[in-house]
């Protein structure tokens, strides 16, 4: 029986996701295709009430325990999916795992073209908070663009750039460093939204050549070789959570 301090009931599919089995929307999937049982008996709603410290839940007939929680940063590469799976056949981020890994699901997204910190957790409730953007955890990036230093207008970005009937702007940013055709650049969001530094280059008729997320809250990506996953040590993440909950206060 599943084992997981929660006195309050919750549905179903969000149950599978709080114990670290699966995501949410791949409960939903298993609990419809009548693989769920409560109780010994077989639900098809993915929110069916379920009481955590009492009802016990089975997958294919087999116990779903509790699980130890996960945390793992990667540096994702350039042309990596970050999806379980891709209808046409590109790598995903899970190929970058260690082989038969526990069941984790990434924190955010970075598009197929953007590179760096990832996280990833089978701690569907946290996962939920870092990614929230009214959480306002700070997101650095460094972002090379096809323009000279003095092409870029860094005022522009901080005062808001119209994408798409949406205003974008950024916390702060600053140039790096620029040559004769290419400028690096530090962008923080508090905020971010989809695509959000791409699609405000694309206003200013700018290129972006690589976008790197080299920080979330205090977590840097540090050393961390491209391609390579690590656990998260206690005080990185007591240190996410501190940036999480002020932020949150703010």
């Amino acid at each position: 029986m599943a084992q997981i301090t929660e006195s309050r009931k919750v549905g179903l599919a969000r149950a599978l996701s709080k114990l670290g089995f699966c995501s949410r929307s791949r409960a939903a999937e298993l609990i419809r295709q009548g693989r769920v049982r409560l109780n010994g008996a077989t639900r098809r709603d993915p929110e069916t009430p379920v009481h955590l410290e009492r009802d016990r839940i089975e997958v294919d007939r087999s116990p779903v325990e509790a699980r130890s929680l996960i945390y793992l940063m990667l540096n994702k590469p350039r042309g990596v999916v970050t999806t379980a799976s891709d209808e046409k056949g590109r790598e995903t981020v899970y190929s970058l795992l260690p082989e038969n890994p526990p069941w984790v699901g990434p924190v955010g997204r970075l598009d197929k073209a953007s590179e760096g910190l990832l996280l990833l957790t089978n701690d569907s409730e946290w996962a939920a908070r870092i990614s929230d953007p009214e959480s306002h955890v700070d997101k650095t990036y460094h972002v090379q663009v096809r323009a000279r230093q003095t092409e870029i207008r860094v005022s522009k970005l901080l005062q808001g750039v119209l994408s798409e009937g949406e205003l974008l702007r950024v916390k702060s940013a600053r140039t790096l460093r620029s040559g004769e055709k290419n400028t690096w650049i530090e962008i923080v969001l508090d905020e971010g939204r989809n695509r959000q530094i791409r699609r405000m280059f694309e206003a200013l008729e700018i290129e972006v050549a690589r976008l790197v997320r080299v920080a979330i809250g205090p977590l840097a990506l540090g050393p961390l070789p491209k391609g390579k996953c690590r656990d998260l040590s206690p005080s990185e993440k007591i240190a996410l959570d501190q940036a999480l909950s002020k932020s949150r206060k703010a």
